[in-house]
């Protein structure tokens, strides 16, 4: 080894994963001039990208694969910067500060940053291997799924989630015949209130999209080795050519258990993003850290999320002392609405009402002993940037004054 290449293994920087957050790692590393090298290790094909258009604009058609690249393939024109793509790191060395890949090579590191971000959930029902049977979480699932479509009129909805439901919206907008099947007796029941679900349920059932709620899945049936039908728990069975399965994700956290860092429901990070090593640093969807706004620890399945967090980490790998404590945010596109959400809901006592859900613009508070804990806002984006900083605060706010649309949600302050 050179003394040139033995300087930059002393100080280099190596980033397992290769999705949003991966990508701002590098980016914010480079803003802040960090001296060192830096490695990016991927397993699939594909620079870092932006997963959320993959269920919306990328499934429709209407973006190329390259504009969903969190940087363009120049930036990587760099010589501090070594991308590592079609590549899995299949162990961790803390000790010596090394990674073992699937080509056979070490790589040393300095400082480490696990995006390893998360995997779709996936059935082992009867007839679950049959080919026409989809996941959806990265680029190349979609490329799978858009080149089946022309042979498809029937597509079928595995789970009424964020990401089920967005299917169903582009589905129903290229001209597929889609049912939704969700065991939960209303849509996206893990994260809105009844009023939000009864709503994306008459929108939904209004655009032509057939729901069966509180009805679980059987199986799959198939002729020649391809899905054909999908049965489901009260007897029926759905003619599909296409069958798309959204029922959530796992966090990434085998290669960070296997080292010995401490794990409990994703990766434990403090405020700094740094794990139970001092040289790993962890972020995204695979991580678990303290929320003082909330008063817990989170693990988060949110771009926001993943971004920030890659901020912290990096500027504080190139020796700064910035803690991550943001009001977590999601979004969701389904047709011409836009689901905006601040907080986390989970344990609220109380909703209240910001217009009227007929016009297609309103929103919905939630508060836990009289304190604002989120709001969704549809197609109202000033509320939820609004909502925010009122989470952050900790207000309680007038709920008379809240349920006023025509109050502005940032002249709210804790009540008399």
């Amino acid at each position: 080894m050179s003394e040139q290449t033995a300087e930059k293994v002393a100080d280099q920087v190596v980033v397992v994963g290769a999705g949003h957050g991966a990508g701002q790692v590098v980016a914010t590393l480079k803003q802040k001039k960090y001296p060192g090298h830096i490695v990016v290790v991927g397993d699939e094909a594909w620079l870092p990208y932006q997963r959320p258009p993959l269920s919306k604009k990328f499934l429709a058609g209407e973006l190329p694969a390259e504009r969903l690249y969190v940087k363009p393939e120049k930036f990587y024109d760099d010589p501090d910067i070594e991308v590592r793509l079609n590549t899995r790191v299949t162990a961790i060395d803390p000790d010596a500060r090394s990674l073992s890949a699937s080509d056979g090579s070490r790589i040393h590191y300095s400082q480490l940053v696990l995006a390893t971000g998360s995997r779709a959930r996936t059935l082992s029902v009867t007839g679950s291997d049959l080919a026409g049977i989809h996941y959806l979480r990265g680029i190349d699932d979609v490329n799978a799924i858009r080149g089946e479509l022309e042979q498809a009129s029937r597509t079928v909805i595995v789970g009424a989630g964020y990401i089920g439901l967005e299917v169903a919206a582009v589905m129903r907008q290229l001209g597929q015949e889609v049912t939704v099947l969700e065991m939960a007796d209303r849509v996206m029941s893990r994260v809105v209130s009844p009023t939000l679900s009864s709503f994306y349920a008459g929108e939904h059932e209004n655009a032509g999209v057939r729901l069966l709620l509180g009805q679980g899945l059987d199986g799959f049936e198939g002729r020649n080795g391809r899905v054909t039908a999908v049965a489901t728990s009260a007897g029926e069975l759905l003619p599909a050519d296409l069958v798309i399965v959204g029922i959530g994700i796992l966090p990434n956290t085998e290669l960070a258990e296997a080292a010995g860092l401490e794990v409990d429901n994703g990766i434990v990070v403090d405020e700094h993003c740094r794990s139970s090593d001092p040289h790993i640093y962890a972020i995204g969807d695979c991580t678990s850290h303290p929320s003082r706004i909330y008063g817990r620890r989170l693990r988060l399945e949110s771009v926001q999320n993943a971004l920030e967090q890659a901020k912290v980490a990096a500027v504080n790998i190139n020796g700064g002392d910035e803690c991550y404590d943001q009001v977590p945010w999601f979004w969701s596109d389904q047709f011409d609405l836009k689901l905006q959400i601040a907080g986390l809901s989970e344990g609220y006592d109380e909703t209240v009402l910001r217009g009227n859900p007929a016009e297609r613009r309103f929103s919905c508070a939630y508060l836990k002993d009289g304190r604002l804990l989120a709001l969704d806002a549809v197609n109202a984006p000033k509320d939820f940037m609004q909502a925010k900083a009122l989470i952050a605060k900790g207000v309680q706010p007038d709920v008379d004054k809240l349920a006023d649309p025509q109050v502005a949600l940032n002249t709210l302050s804790d009540s008399p």
